[in-house]
């Protein structure tokens, strides 16, 4: 009877034990789960596209009130839904880039991201933070019936040979495509050639910074009564710039310094950066530069014979000059100059370098791989010629494929420069001839989860100086040292490094509390044992 007893006693033990440590690791697993949740499914290429299935897509797109553009997507969604009848696409137009990339981080976790994007990989390495939220796009690429030049496509699409290698390799995160160029564009400077030579100066075949920061200070000269000598007007801010984060990132690269690299170290805060700051805040301080933050538009200026040297997107050409078909401006404010285009300031004359940008197309993954074909195809239409070539026309863009570049069309479009002021505006078709030339010299920044928040930091360094020098601030080293550590703290870069390349950031050590409840199970699981252990010794002595 007493050894039944304890063989009851021992059994209810164990079942009490057992019990708690189900809790135990129930609990652990909980805890735990959110350090490594499973992936969701990837995208598989459907054999066929069904045909018979009603697709509806959503597309994201950027235009800012340009109604030429509005149109061409338009054109290129009727003509893409007449070849595929089942698939219906809806367009939503943003103003800027950045409302279209607070959109998707939104609607990336309610699962309502839009199908196809024109956006930048920048932006796409944060995307990939969640479980396969963007298709790599290389077996889509290479898939015989409905990749790039595909044998089913209903349309004449570019093979991955005729996409420019510089750009495609753009579209690069980590090892895989996640993107497809869509336009591209680069830096150029508008500059009044008119003044430049009232000056006394020669535009020389490579701009350089020297030459820039030497005329704008010659500019800079009043007469008597307080105008301006070279333009008879109370305002003249010979030097500006749209994007100081593009001014940053291409002097450093110029100068061979450090900015960022592919495993997402920041590079920025250098001495480097400290020289190119010293430098901005001496002209500023002078009055011979400003940015658009702080000013206004370049372009404005510009026409209004109150900047020499305008530098801003080749995509933006159709809004410099006196007879610029855009104008931000009133005409009887417009000022009549030669104007002249040219690659950004350099310097090394010898070794140019200047930034690769433009928008891109990606494709959000779904679970319906149908959709997902569709969406591809889309995406793929948008590298058709007509779309290209018509799309490019618009601004001071560059058609992406050799394909649509090598066509007559195209060709006869860049001979036609300075016939009229409207489609061949000399201006920009100087502005788009800039990029063609200069495809090879160009580069774009590592992309990394991050890496958009490092740019954004590059830019805001050149509008602090700016504005502190404006306020009579001192710009020194002390100045800097703090500014430095400002920015890293704004834009949470205090770590040194943003993450992995294209996937999920490394996990790091377990919390605190699942690494005690992996203690408390060990320590369980010995005491189960040493329990056991002394429930045999007992049972081996009483028989």
């Amino acid at each position: 009877m007493r050894k039944s007893i304890r063989e009851n006693m021992v059994i209810n033990i164990k079942r009490k034990i057992i019990v708690f440590l189900g809790c135990v690791l129930a609990s652990s697993c909980i805890l735990t789960g959110c350090h490594g949740a499973k992936d969701s499914a990837g995208f598989e290429i459907p054999q066929e596209l069904d045909e018979n299935k009603k697709i509806e897509l959503t597309f994201w797109a950027k235009n800012d009130t340009n109604v030429t553009q509005t149109a061409i997507y338009n054109k290129a969604i009727e003509d893409f839904e007449k070849l595929y009848p089942n698939i219906t696409v809806n367009m939503r137009l943003y103003t800027d880039y950045g409302k279209i990339y607070n959109d998707v981080i939104t609607n990336i976790s309610t699962g309502t991201t839009p199908n196809v994007c024109i956006t930048y990989p920048d932006h796409i390495a944060t995307y990939l933070m969640g479980n396969n939220t963007v298709v790599p796009l290389d077996d889509l690429f290479a898939d015989e019936k409905y990749g790039l030049g595909g044998s089913a496509l209903k349309f004449d699409s570019p093979a991955v040979s005729e996409i420019v290698p510089e750009f495609l390799s753009e579209c690069v995160i980590g090892d895989k495509h996640y993107a497809l160029p869509y336009m591209r564009s680069t830096e150029a400077c508008y500059i009044n050639k008119t003044y430049v030579e009232k000056l006394g100066y020669e535009l020389p075949d490579t701009l350089t910074w020297d030459f820039i920061w030497e005329v704008s200070e010659a500019a800079m000269e009043k007469k008597a009564d307080g105008t301006f000598k070279v333009n008879g007007q109370n305002v003249m801010i010979p030097f500006i710039y749209k994007s100081t984060d593009n001014m940053m990132i291409q002097s450093l690269k110029q100068l061979g310094a450090g900015y960022s690299d592919q495993e997402g170290n920041i590079l920025l805060f250098n001495d480097d950066t400290r020289g190119i700051l010293k430098t901005i805040a001496e002209h500023t301080g002078s009055g011979a530069f400003s940015t658009f933050k702080i000013s206004g538009y370049p372009a404005n200026f510009l026409n209004a014979g109150q900047c020499i040297f305008a530098i801003d997107s080749t995509a933006g050409a159709t809004w410099m000059g006196s007879k610029a078909p855009l104008l931000d401006i009133s005409e009887d404010k417009v000022i009549d100059f030669e104007t002249e285009v040219m690659a950004i300031p350099q310097y090394d004359p010898e070794k140019p370098s200047m930034i690769s940008q433009g928008p891109s197309v990606c494709i959000f993954n779904k679970k319906d791989s149908q959709e997902v074909l569709a969406s591809w195809l889309f995406a793929q239409y948008l590298l058709t010629n007509d779309v290209q070539i018509a799309y490019s026309e618009t601004e001071g863009y560059l058609p992406v494929t050799t394909k649509a570049q090598s066509t007559a069309e195209y060709q006869d479009y860049l001979a036609g420069a300075g016939s009229d002021d409207d489609k061949h505006y000399d201006v920009k078709i100087k502005a788009t001839k800039i990029l063609m030339d200069n495809t090879e010299n160009t580069f774009v920044t590592p992309v990394f989860n991050g890496s958009a928040s490092v740019r954004d930091a590059a830019g805001q360094l050149i509008e602090n100086v700016t504005k502190s020098v404006r306020r009579k601030k001192t710009v020194d080293d002390a100045y800097i040292d703090q500014l430095y550590e400002d920015v890293k703290a704004l834009y949470h870069l205090d770590q040194g490094s943003t993450g992995n390349i294209g996937g999920k950031a490394e996990l790091g050590k377990l919390p605190a509390a699942s690494v005690a409840l992996i203690v408390v199970l060990v320590t369980a699981w010995a005491l189960i044992g040493l329990y056991a252990l002394k429930e045999k010794l007992k049972t081996t002595k009483n028989e």
